[in-house]
């Protein structure tokens, strides 16, 4: 039987993009991936017309879901999303869709094929390109130096937009993460990790969008801006031989951490 995804698009007060978006990434999967994929767009209490949009493009659009949340919360919006599925993959994405959509077949096939438990997009390992702004730079590695150095963890990149888990993964962990927000994929990742289970990172493009809700609070502009819109993707490089960065190296395939196994995709 083929597998079936769901696609949540976890949404605060977007109506400005939902349409463009949504449209984009359902051709997408219509084009490119072979699964049967269901997008679900969980709008966490929008005071703007997210909801009405959304609920209009349900209409007119195949496998689509909408679900409404009266508390705000990203973490909330996908517990929610994903335990009430009935797919075999549970994935995510920003609405923005920073992240580009030529990675997600390579998100989900580790999943599909049983390979992993979860799969997470990674920004800071090689082969990923990034744009964005210097302060979004410093702040992205300052928080995953400060969740590695906390607890430990092989994981290079804890809050990138763009993850999937399998449905019974999800169903065992998900009541056991305690944070709605922010941090709901940083929980949700060292609990998979601290039980073992095999997290594949995925090196993905990535350009920043600056009015982006689930970032910083201060970040509410209109569109990319000037400095992360002018600015090439920039390649992450390979570490270079040598004693850290051979830890490093080993950490990536899975040899180094307290728990679980990370393992690092191939670079494309």
């Amino acid at each position: 039987m083929m597998a079936r995804i769901d696609v949540v698009l976890p949404v605060h007060n977007e109506a400005h993009v939902l349409e463009a978006s949504v449209r984009r990434l359902h051709a997408y999967l219509a084009d490119h991936v072979p699964q049967h994929c269901t997008v679900v767009i969980a709008d966490n209490a929008s005071t703007d017309g997210t909801l009405a949009c959304a609920r209009e493009l349900a209409g007119r659009l195949p496998r689509m879901r909408v679900l409404r949340l009266e508390e705000k919360g990203r973490g909330r919006a996908l517990r929610t999303a994903w335990l009430a599925s009935d797919a075999d993959v549970l994935s995510y994405m920003d609405v923005d869709l920073s992240t580009d959509l030529a990675a997600f077949p390579r998100l989900v096939a580790p999943i599909v094929e049983g390979r992993a438990g979860m799969a997470i997009g990674s920004r800071l390992m090689p082969g990923s390109r990034v744009r964005r702004q210097l302060r979004r730079e410093v702040l992205s590695r300052g928080y995953n130096l400060t969740v590695r150095g906390l607890f430990g963890t092989a994981i290079a990149d804890a809050q990138c937009g763009f993850k999937a888990i399998s449905a019974g993964l999800a169903r065992r962990l998900l009541p056991r993460v305690v944070d709605g927000g922010w941090f709901f994929d940083t929980e949700l990742l060292l609990l998979a990790e601290h039980t073992g289970e095999r997290i594949l990172e995925v090196p993905v493009d990535w350009v920043e969008d600056t009015d982006s809700r689930v970032g910083h609070p201060r970040h509410r502009g209109r569109g990319p801006s000037r400095a992360a819109a002018g600015a090439p993707l920039v390649p992450r490089r390979r570490p270079r031989r040598g004693g850290r960065s051979r830890r490093l190296r080993a950490r990536a395939r899975g040899r180094v951490g307290p728990h679980g196994h990370v393992v690092s995709c191939p670079v494309r």
